[in-house]
């Protein structure tokens, strides 16, 4: 079983090995309840459109005081889960990776917390958390699935590679990068579990865009949110070369660079 995407059942049988976190709002957090021994991390706490850094990432010093003073380190296994389907869970396990956290060591809940709470315990009660000390590498000095427009726009015509489109019909229809296809990032996502879809469903799916290991996958949306979801999804699914355009879409018009309209084909 890859153990990128987990069910509630793994997270149950590991939960002392593992650093589980919430990434919705603090008032949800305390006031709904929460997956008993978690953390949170809101999602607006790491994401900045005004760092120095690419796209919305927070920048590594901002990162490592937040999760710091969760008592997030290096070392740990993070589960991390939302109350949407996994979207913004995503995009914290992403942005640790970008940061230098080892991948094999982040995971998403499949599901979020309405699931969880269907069938298991929940709490309100505060989560004792003693800070540490998280180190961060900067994206530029290490290995990441990062890209640049300029990669993009010369994989659009690579029979190597396809570029995907993240967001919904009507925003890929009012204007997307030159030969994306699109890929909502929800199609992945089954609404009555809340979790991933089938693996030979989504695999359909998929192979009907021409979205394909075989091929470099390089992904955008808006702002890097969507993306997240689907990154984290085709890194469960075992594909072997992704890229990830932290720009996306937001970038990529602020350079003045060309879009297509219309349907997908």
């Amino acid at each position: 079983m890859s153990e990128v995407v987990v069910p509630a059942a793994w997270v149950a049988d590991r939960r002392d090995e593992l650093v589980l976190v919430d990434v919705r709002d603090a008032w949800e957090f305390d006031g709904i309840g929460h997956v008993p021994g978690a953390v949170n991390v809101p999602f607006d706490s790491f994401r900045d459109d005004e760092s120095d850094e690419t796209g919305m990432l927070p920048g590594g010093e901002a990162f490592a005081d937040l999760v710091g003073e969760a008592g997030i380190s290096r070392d740990d296994h993070v589960v991390a889960y939302d109350d949407h389907h996994g979207v913004f869970a995503a995009r914290l396990l992403v942005t640790a990776e970008l940061y230098g956290h080892d991948p094999a060591k982040l995971h998403l809940l499949d599901g979020d917390f309405s699931a969880w709470q269907r069938e298991r315990e929940t709490t309100s009660d505060a989560t004792e958390v003693e800070p540490t000390t998280y180190e961060v590498t900067d994206p530029e000095e290490i290995e990441t699935p990062l890209v640049d427009a300029d990669t993009v726009s010369a994989a659009a015509d690579d029979p190597d590679a396809v570029v995907v489109d993240t967001r919904e019909d009507w925003e890929y229809e009012e204007g997307h990068i030159p030969g994306a296809v699109r890929l909502d990032w929800r199609e992945l996502v089954d609404d009555e579990s809340r979790g991933l879809k089938p693996r030979e469903e989504m695999e359909e799916i998929l192979d009907s865009r021409g979205i394909t290991p075989d091929r470099r996958v390089v992904l955008y949306c808006n702002t890097a949110r969507r993306i997240s979801h689907t990154y984290t999804v085709l890194r469960h699914l075992g594909y072997p070369d992704l890229q990830f355009y932290e720009g996306s879409l937001t970038e990529w018009e602020e350079e003045g660079r060309p879009l297509e309209t219309g349907e997908s084909e």
